[in-house]
């Protein structure tokens, strides 16, 4: 994290930059939030604005945290020409999906969710298969895989019944939210990293030129 993608400093950046400006609207943004009772009324744009806004300081600073600590390797997967567009694409769309996850269910409720923290659970998902290193993409079915998704599940799934986390400023944490976008970016960068993937590095053959493996 300390040596990020330009793309993932930015996307860090904008959380408390956004949330400035997002404390001088009048109804400090809850117009751009959403609720899924907007998709039975066709108001889909708060998919995309909701990961705008933040409740407090703390909610804005520990995503931007999140998202540049998880988001670097995924980044970093995609390598520099076309990569950033495809991290941006991915970091939307675990976003998006979270969204999309916490209405089914909680279908026609009124309850607002804000922040960008399903999309920056979708990046940690992401990170998961990304834990051997090396640029490549462990199985879905890897032990290590799974017991780090058993472990951050269990933390969020603790985190949400228990009502409590920092930056929360006393509103219902949507955990299902989260748990959607780390289900997403876990699926998700097999098939992006496939497609988009720089690939791992080469590696030396003791008595030869480099290799690939």
């Amino acid at each position: 994290m300390f040596n990020a993608p330009v793309t993932v400093v930015l996307i860090a950046l904008s959380m408390p930059v956004l949330f400035f400006f997002q404390r001088q609207l009048p109804d400090m943004g809850a117009a751009m939030a959403f609720a899924p009772i907007d998709l039975e009324r066709g108001r889909w744009g708060g998919l995309l604005t909701a990961m705008l806004l933040h409740l407090g300081w703390t909610h804005a600073i520990m995503n931007a945290v999140g998202a540049l600590a998880f988001g670097t390797p995924v980044a970093r997967l995609f390598g520099d020409r076309i990569g950033p567009t495809v991290f941006l694409l991915f970091y939307i769309g675990c976003g998006v999906i979270a969204a999309l996850g916490y209405a089914l269910v909680h279908w026609g409720s009124n309850d607002a969710v804000v922040g960008a923290s399903g999309a920056v659970f979708g990046l940690i998902g992401g990170a998961t298969r990304l834990m051997g290193g090396q640029g490549r993409v462990l199985s879905l079915f890897d032990r290590r895989v799974v017991s780090a998704s058993v472990a951050w599940m269990a933390v969020n799934a603790v985190t949400g019944l228990i009502g409590y986390a920092p930056g929360a400023e006393g509103a219902r944490i949507a955990w299902e939210a989260h748990a959607f976008g780390f289900f997403a970016g876990l699926l998700a960068i097999g098939p992006l990293a496939r497609a988009f993937g720089k690939g791992p590095p080469p590696i030396a053959a003791p008595d030869g030129p480099e290799s690939r493996i």
